[in-house]
């Protein structure tokens, strides 16, 4: 299936179609060596957007039981230890001593953090090798899918929850209504759902296409949220504007039957959603033709730096960049190696283009590149102060989005 007929979230008939980027494999599907010469299966990246509440999305088609064994992990990035830590005080305020559930809890960092500070938490995820990082932080971990059925078990087992939290995987969630059945299921009458994913209007502004992979099948408007939490009898009460990966956004939301009170910053992000053009054809069409500029100014720019002998690696090897390594067709032709922080990648090949991925430390041997392009560029400042010697030395980095810009 590689379109739509009805929006995930509001249900509304026929997404408009206005991205599509070719065949690609899953964005976290890194090749071993012994597998480097095998083809790669691969599905079609149609990008899709919901005309009636502004969601982004594109067909599931990961394949059954791919987040079983998984790669991604936040600790790799300095700056989310931080980032969860500040998460984990918002929690203990809304829960108190009652229970915090992370669904997509991944290595536990989040709830460590909640540890820490004497919150009573439970994960769940489907990595069973994310769950074995997650238990030796101390962080118990239900390993499973979570569903509406998986809830009715959860719920007797643990009791309900006073917060339920996602931070990056409700954008992975292919069937939303399914997901959020389990998580009324489970919330406690007067508990809170958080959730944290990239805010779409900033996709929208700065050129975000590589946010959109098959793993992240939604990038989610306020008015998504708001129109899918009426489905459930929930209330967006209120939303924090965050830094994290490119621009992202913290909604709250309550039951609707204790008429909570709502925070006047969620009826100022539905009109900036609004006056951005988020429910109009003209808005994406844009966004696509700047998308196909910055794909012909890319290009151009590394096969000057090529021909003019400059050797160019990239820095980070996160599913965004392999969106955009794959959608542009650049392989290791222009691109010598990846490094990355994450031990579980190095040594592997990137998806699809099949580019080496190394350790950091391979910018401090002899034949180091003279360029960085900067596929994690939403911790381009982390990177750029990790990389001080490299730039000191004469370094330079590429940074292709919003626009392609070469940084001394």
């Amino acid at each position: 299936m590689a379109l739509l007929t009805q929006c995930r979230a509001c249900l509304a008939a026929t997404p408009y179609t206005f991205l599509r980027m070719g065949d690609h494999p899953p964005a976290n599907s890194f090749v071993r060596p012994e597998d480097i010469k095998a083809q790669q299966p691969v599905y079609p990246l149609d990008t899709q957007a919901c005309l009636e509440c502004g969601l982004i999305q594109v067909s599931d088609q990961v394949p059954d039981g791919f987040f079983e064994h998984y790669l991604y992990v936040p600790s790799a990035a300095t700056s989310m230890h931080s980032h969860f830590a500040g998460l984990a005080e918002v929690l203990k305020k809304e829960a108190g001593d009652g229970l915090i559930v992370d669904i997509g809890c991944n290595d536990g960092l989040l709830l460590a953090a909640c540890n820490k500070i004497g919150c009573r938490t439970l994960g769940v995820d489907p990595a069973a090798n994310l769950a074995e990082i997650a238990r030796s932080r101390g962080v118990d971990v239900d390993v499973g899918y979570f569903s509406a059925a998986a809830a009715e078990t959860l719920v007797e087992k643990r009791g309900p929850a006073k917060a339920i939290v996602t931070t990056n995987t409700f954008n992975h969630i292919g069937n939303l209504h399914d997901f959020m059945a389990g998580v009324v299921r489970w919330l406690a009458d007067d508990g809170v759902f958080v959730i944290e994913v990239p805010w779409a209007k900033n996709l929208l502004d700065n050129n975000e296409f590589d946010t959109i992979y098959h793993e992240h099948v939604s990038e989610f408007s306020l008015l998504s949220l708001v129109r899918l939490g009426e489905f459930f009898g929930l209330t967006v009460t209120d939303v924090q504007r965050l830094g994290v990966h490119g621009g992202s956004m913290r909604v709250f939301l309550k039951r609707a039957a204790g008429a909570p009170a709502v925070a006047s910053i969620v009826k100022e992000m539905l009109a900036e959603e609004r006056d951005a053009g988020m429910q109009s054809a003209e808005t994406y069409e844009a966004f696509s033709a700047r998308v196909d500029e910055i794909r012909r100014d890319l290009i151009a720019m590394l096969e000057q730096l090529k021909a003019d002998g400059v050797a160019v690696a990239g820095y980070g090897a996160p599913a965004k960049g392999n969106t955009l390594l794959n959608y542009f067709k650049i392989g290791p032709e222009l691109l010598d190696y990846l490094v990355d922080r994450n031990t579980l990648k190095q040594g592997l090949y990137s998806p699809g283009m099949k580019i080496p991925i190394r350790s950091p430390e391979a910018l401090k041997e002899e034949d180091k590149p003279a360029v960085l392009l900067v596929l994690a560029w939403n911790f381009f400042d982390e990177i750029r102060s990790q990389q001080s010697d490299f730039a000191a030395s004469g370094g330079r980095f590429l940074v292709p989005l919003p626009r392609p810009v070469l940084v001394n």
